[in-house]
């Protein structure tokens, strides 16, 4: 008998759809509820490597995932500058195991699609448009106050999960008062048609941008990354966004050109977020409410980890929580013990990449990837 039965997941994101797959799926009575009126998810791309793609294949959506994504094992690093020269091509680990590849590019809204269509179908209901304001709970039961479209609502679950994502409104409302903070990078992402030599990620490290970078997502698509200190780009339009990248990518040769030439002209899927640091100190419980993905843990994507590590958060929960029989603090002792540690090296090894490149140093670059490689090709 799994320790609850009825669970309210707050947030659409990867790391609540993947609960509410997990939980759903054991049977629970499961609703997500999200403040937007739909997925929403961003239009861009996300780099997916091989410890997620074995989680996906848990949830039951891997045959999916790798049909509409692209699957490399290759990773290129080019210098700066108009003839963009090879320096390295480096092969990846396969960090979920020799079943998986290194690393799958998609179209993030892909990806959100899937997950969705695989919780409903398990039996779970979600809610759009549903924006918790207040929280309270018991020993026996948590309820949630909702804003909706038809006025306020109260709803009571045995768990809550929050899922909510950095500005999450569970973390506030479980008075955990850790905040996301930014680092000061920023990043365009662009989602555009990918060059058919382009069948990899390439780096490029220096010239007018941190990083200069692109993850093939499809036959045909790609999404184009360029990491700069941070700006105010709120307002900022996709037409406004392609200017500025395509400025910014002039250096910038090889692939770049056709990635220019396309910002040059505009491009529908842009968009434009600061990144972040935060681990919340163990526990990341309140009693029957508890909080999981963003809302816990954030990191610059320097090792490609944020996703993984958010859904790594959702397999661990449905494992504990179906396998022991009551919410105890036995249970939240291993959920902790089996998450915080490794949450909180991938978001220091994140920060610590992040670091060297603002400072212009030069670090162990190889030997702090090869520590996060060995860590996550281990079962959370």
């Amino acid at each position: 008998m799994s320790a609850v039965q009825n669970v309210g997941i707050v947030g659409a994101g990867a790391s609540g759809l993947a609960t509410a797959i997990l939980l759903a799926e054991a049977g629970a009575d499961v609703v997500v509820y999200e403040a937007k009126p739909s997925l929403g998810a961003l239009g861009s791309g996300i780099t997916l490597q091989g410890n997620v793609l074995r989680a996906f294949d848990r949830l039951g959506i891997w045959d999916q995932v790798r049909a509409r994504s692209f699957s490399f094992d290759v990773t290129g690093i080019r210098a700066p500058g108009p003839e963009a020269p090879v320096v390295a091509e480096m092969h990846d680990n396969r960090m979920g195991g020799p079943d998986y590849p290194a690393t799958a590019g998609m179209f993030r809204p892909d990806l959100a699609e899937i997950m969705l269509a695989r919780a409903q179908a398990l039996g779970a209901t979600v809610r759009f448009g549903a924006q918790v304001t207040a929280l309270t709970q018991t020993d026996d039961d948590a309820t949630l106050t909702l804003a909706t479209d038809g006025g306020p609502e109260d709803v009571t679950h045995e768990l809550v999960v929050g899922a909510d994502g950095l500005n999450s409104a569970v973390r506030d409302l479980i008075g955990i008062e850790t905040r996301p903070e930014p680092n000061g990078m920023g990043i365009f992402r662009a989602f555009v048609k990918r060059p058919a030599e382009a069948d990899h990620t390439e780096l490029v490290f220096g010239g007018p941008c941190y990083i200069a970078g692109f993850c093939p997502t499809g036959e045909d698509t790609m999404y184009a990354y360029l990491v700069e200190d941070k700006q105010d780009r709120q307002g900022m339009t996709s037409q406004e966004g392609s200017k500025i990248m395509a400025e910014l990518a002039r250096p910038y040769g090889a692939h770049w050109n056709a990635i220019r030439a396309q910002l040059e002209e505009g491009v529908e899927h842009i968009n434009y977020t600061w990144f972040t640091s935060h681990v919340v100190a163990e526990p990341w419980n309140r009693g029957r409410v508890v909080i999981i993905g963003d809302a816990a843990h954030s990191c610059p994507p320097t090792v490609a980890q944020g996703a993984a590590q958010a859904v790594e958060d959702a397999v661990v929960l449905g494992d504990v929580l179906t396998r022991h029989d009551a919410l105890t603090d036995e249970l939240w002792a291993e959920f902790h013990g089996r998450r915080i540690p490794r949450a909180t090296t991938v978001v220091e090894a994140s920060n610590q990449l992040a670091s060297w490149l603002l400072a212009h140093e030069r670090g162990d670059v190889q030997g702090l990837h090869t520590t996060i490689s060995d860590l996550v090709s281990q079962e959370p």
